[in-house]
C-alpha cells in the first residue's frame, strides 16, 4: 500500500514556495511540515526542494512529482465532493438553456427527472434557438449542438447526433434513389433555415447547395412533408429515429453521411462548477446514454 505521509505537506510547500506559509495553510507547525518533507525525500531518495535561509524553490524532479500529486489530490477532493453531494439535498437556483426542439424532446424530460430527485432546487429551463450570452444573462449552463465557436466557455461532451438524409418509400418509388451527391439536383430537397446540406466525401466535409419547392424553419414540419412523399430531408436523428425504425422513412446516401456532431454542456470559464451544475451534467450524460442518444 502506498504511503501518503508527507504528500499533502509537499504539495502545500510547492504551491507556496514557503514552509511557513504551508504550515499556516495546513494548521500545523513549520517543524512538522519540515519533518514530513524530509521523511518524504528520504523515502523517495530524491531532493524535492532547494532550500536556503531566504528562499525555497522546487527541483525539476520535484516539479514532476508535484504534477502527479496534484492530480491525485484533486481526484480525492472530487471524490469527497461527490460523496458529500449524495448525502445533501441540493438547494438554490439553477438556470439553463437549450435549443427548442432538442430541448423539448430530449433535455426537458431529463431535467424534469433531475427536478424530481432534488425538489428543493429551483430550476429554470429556457428553450430558445438564439445564442444567449450566459454571463450577461446569468445562465449557469447551456446545451449546445454541433461545432462550438465560443472559446470563452468550458464545454463538456454529453453525446452526439447523426444527420440523416431520408425520404418516404412512396417518394422513392416515384423517383430514382440517389446514389451520388451529384444526383441531388434531380430531387426535391426540403430545406430548413439553410440552403446547404452537409456530407462527407473522400474523408472531407462537403457543403452541397440543394433546392426544392418547400422551405420551413420547423424540423417537424419537414418530417411531416417527407412522410407525405413530398421530397428528401436532412435532419438529426432525434427527429427521424422512430420513423426510420418503422420504415416510414428510408435513409439514402449513407456512404456520404457526415461525421457525428457533438452535443455539449457549456458553462462560463469564470464560474466555478458547483455541485448542482456538475450533478446535472452527469445526470444528462447518463440519461442520454440510457436513451441510446450517446454514441
Amino acid at each position: 500500500m502506498h504511503n501518503w505521509e508527507g504528500v499533502t505537506e509537499f504539495v502545500a510547500v510547492a504551491e507556496r514556495n514557503s514552509f511557513t506559509k504551508a504550515s499556516r495553510h495546513l494548521g500545523i507547525s513549520t517543524a512538522q511540515v519540515s519533518r514530513q518533507i524530509n521523511a518524504l525525500e528520504d523515502r523517495l531518495g530524491i531532493k524535492l526542494f532547494y532550500r536556503t535561509t531566504r528562499k525555497v524553490s522546487i527541483t525539476e524532479t520535484g516539479q514532476i512529482y508535484y504534477n502527479h500529486c496534484r492530480q491525485v489530490l484533486d481526484s480525492l477532493e472530487e471524490a469527497e465532493r461527490i460523496i458529500t453531494d449524495l448525502n445533501q439535498s441540493l438547494q438554490g437556483r439553477l438556470n439553463l438553456t437549450a435549443p427548442v426542439t432538442y430541448g423539448e424532446s430530449v433535455i426537458a424530460p431529463l431535467v424534469n427527472d433531475f427536478s424530481a430527485q432534488y425538489p428543493e432546487l429551483q430550476i429554470s429551463l429556457s428553450l430558445t434557438n438564439q445564442r444567449l450570452d450566459l454571463v450577461a444573462e446569468s445562465y449557469d449552463l447551456a446545451i449546445r449542438l454541433g461545432q462550438l465557436e465560443d472559446s470563452t466557455m468550458i464545454a463538456k461532451l454529453l453525446s452526439s447526433r447523426t444527420n440523416y438524409v431520408c425520404a418516404s418509400p412512396e417518394y422513392l418509388k416515384k423517383h430514382s434513389k440517389p446514389q451520388d451527391l451529384t444526383e441531388l439536383d434531380q430531387h426535391n430537397c426540403l430545406r430548413g433555415t439553410l440552403d446547404t446540406w452537409r456530407f462527407k466525401e473522400n474523408g472531407k466535409t462537403r457543403q452541397i447547395r440543394v433546392k426544392g419547392n418547400l422551405q420551413c424553419n420547423s424540423g417537424w414540419s419537414l418530417v411531416d412533408a417527407a412522410l407525405k412523399g413530398i421530397g428528401l430531408i436532412q435532419l438529426p436523428d432525434y427527429y427521424l429515429r422512430s420513423f426510420i425504425e418503422t420504415g416510414e422513412l428510408i435513409p439514402v446516401l449513407e456512404c456520404f453521411r457526415a461525421s457525428d456532431e457533438g452535443i455539449w454542456a457549456v458553462y462560463p470559464h469564470n464560474r466555478q462548477l458547483s455541485s448542482k451544475i456538475r450533478l446535472l451534467i452527469e445526470h444528462l450524460k447518463e440519461g442520454l446514454t440510457k436513451r441510446g442518444c450517446a454514441k
